[in-house]
């Protein structure tokens, strides 16, 4: 069996705040396990971003880190073909973010949607900082410094690549003009030869007139997979959106699906509603946690039937049983056939067949912790070969690298 060939960058990040719970797997890290074998997949510990509304303590901080990536590990994130790191051990990160910050908005920080919203939920906590107010610019150069294609997102976090875009379009206006630069940017089509130069010029024509963000993968791909020189690819890469050179090409949002994962309480699964089963909980605790949640309220006795739809249980049967077991709850929960018990028990098979297999991939990283630092040693080490590129390239333009 051929493996995929990857196509296309991706990046994501997660917050370090130690191990993570369902929610967190079906939410985001079971896309990333897919994602890695399809895309060029970097995936990031966020440890700056946890300073941003946690800097009052750092004492678990490390702990946390390497709770999370054995989470990510025994999830099924794979180092040997992902780039696995932490955001702190790559400080181009930091100098991107400086440079960024000299030429963005002011407003468009504070129009941020969840700028207000944090602060009103994490009313106990002082967050007038610079750094809480510039973290959608931190995670603006998180994205950009390593061009990725698509980041992988819940419509939840759409505004955040939005924002990274106009970033990115602002420098790009800035720094990526040139003289003639749409004179230029014919003269290298040229160099795409036949038929790749008249496959991007008809896929630049179709996205200019209709706005087609199929036409515009097409002209990126035709251009990545010619082999050109990076003054080039990058005039070519920018002439596809607009008239700069693309030296911080503008990444494109990529939906992932996201089901819903209710907690024990029926709430969205969250550790700050203590209501999470965890990726590695031990089998008695999430079989005790599963036959204790909350089910539909009209069930108040064995004989009352039910509604599938205004039961939580149900949500967890989308995500973890087959056609065949939710046909049978569903219309044993209507008719008061099951019991609310009887409806639990092939979720509570599910869910810890799910979590034993989680423990069995963390095992070795938990019996040897050493593979951990030096995993994330060596993917630190490939996220700053990509980095580094970029900020060279980012200095060149803003002059700030010696004659």
């Amino acid at each position: 069996m051929n493996t995929p060939i990857p196509t296309g960058r991706v990046l994501s990040g997660m917050r370090p705040t130690g191990q993570l719970h369902l929610g967190n797997y079906h939410g985001a890290l079971r896309n990333w396990v897919a994602l890695q074998h399809t895309h060029e997949a970097f995936f990031f510990v966020a440890d700056w971003h946890a300073l941003t509304t946690g800097y009052e303590d750092t004492s678990q901080l490390q702990l946390h880190i390497r709770e999370m990536v054995i989470d990510w590990l025994a999830a099924g994130i794979d180092p040997a073909v992902a780039t696995v790191f932490v955001q702190s051990q790559v400080p181009e990160h930091a100098e991107l973010h400086l440079l960024l910050s000299m030429v963005t908005p002011l407003g468009w920080l504070e129009r941020v949607p969840t700028f207000k919203d944090q602060q009103a939920q994490l009313k106990d906590r002082d967050l007038a900082t610079y750094g809480f107010l510039g973290y959608p610019l931190l995670q603006s150069a998180d994205i950009l410094l390593y061009r990725p294609e698509f980041v992988p997102v819940g419509e939840d976090q759409v505004a955040h690549v939005e924002i990274t875009r106009e970033i990115a379009r602002r420098f790009n206006n800035l720094f990526g003009s040139e003289p003639d630069f749409a004179k230029q940017a014919e003269k290298s089509a040229r160099l795409l030869g036949s038929p790749g130069a008249d496959q991007y010029a008809q896929a630049r024509r179709q996205l200019q007139q209709s706005g087609d963000t199929q036409a515009r993968q097409v002209a990126r791909s035709v251009v990545l997979a010619a082999g050109l020189n990076a003054e080039d690819t990058r005039r070519l890469l920018g002439y596809v959106d607009g008239l700069s050179i693309s030296i911080l090409p503008e990444p494109q949002v990529l939906l992932t699906p996201t089901p819903k994962v209710p907690g024990l309480d029926g709430r969205k699964m969250s550790k700050s509603y203590g209501n999470t089963i965890g990726l590695r909980e031990d089998a008695d605790s999430v079989a005790r946690k599963l036959r204790t949640m909350q089910t539909d309220p009209a069930r108040a006795r064995r004989t009352d039937p039910g509604d599938p739809d205004k039961c939580p249980v149900w949500d967890l049967h989308r995500i973890y049983s087959d056609a065949a077991t939710q046909q049978t709850v569903a219309t044993g929960c209507r008719s008061a056939a099951i019991g609310c018990l009887d409806c639990k028990k092939p979720l509570i098979d599910a869910v810890v067949a799910e979590t034993r297999l989680m423990q069995q991939r963390a095992q070795p990283f938990q019996q040897d912790p050493q593979q951990v630092t030096e995993l994330l040693q060596a993917g630190a080490e490939k996220a700053r070969a990509a980095a580094r590129q970029t900020m060279a390239e980012v200095r060149a333009v803003m002059h700030l690298t010696p004659p």
